[in-house]
């Protein structure tokens, strides 16, 4: 996910959030009150989500972990 570790991180949550451009992480509350992210392509299109988290911190350490993990990943084609 070549776009994962330059992606800002657009907290919806909060109120009067910052709105930023792509690619972006979007954090939000989904419809159990959970918190969620999705990671969207400089182009606008989701190509990432992530499960229902309890609390926003948890919600933020899978967003680190996919900046982490992503930059270190090559991906090929058989």
């Amino acid at each position: 996910m070549i776009n994962a570790p330059l992606a800002a991180v657009e907290d919806q949550t909060l109120e009067g959030y910052e709105v930023c451009k792509h690619p972006k992480f979007e954090v939000y509350l989904d419809k159990a009150g959970e918190f969620r992210f999705r990671l969207k392509a400089r182009n606008g299109q989701i190509i990432a989500t992530g499960e229902g988290y309890k609390s926003k911190k948890s919600c933020m350490n899978g967003i680190e972990s996919i900046r982490k993990n992503a930059a270190s990943e090559i991906v090929t084609e058989d």
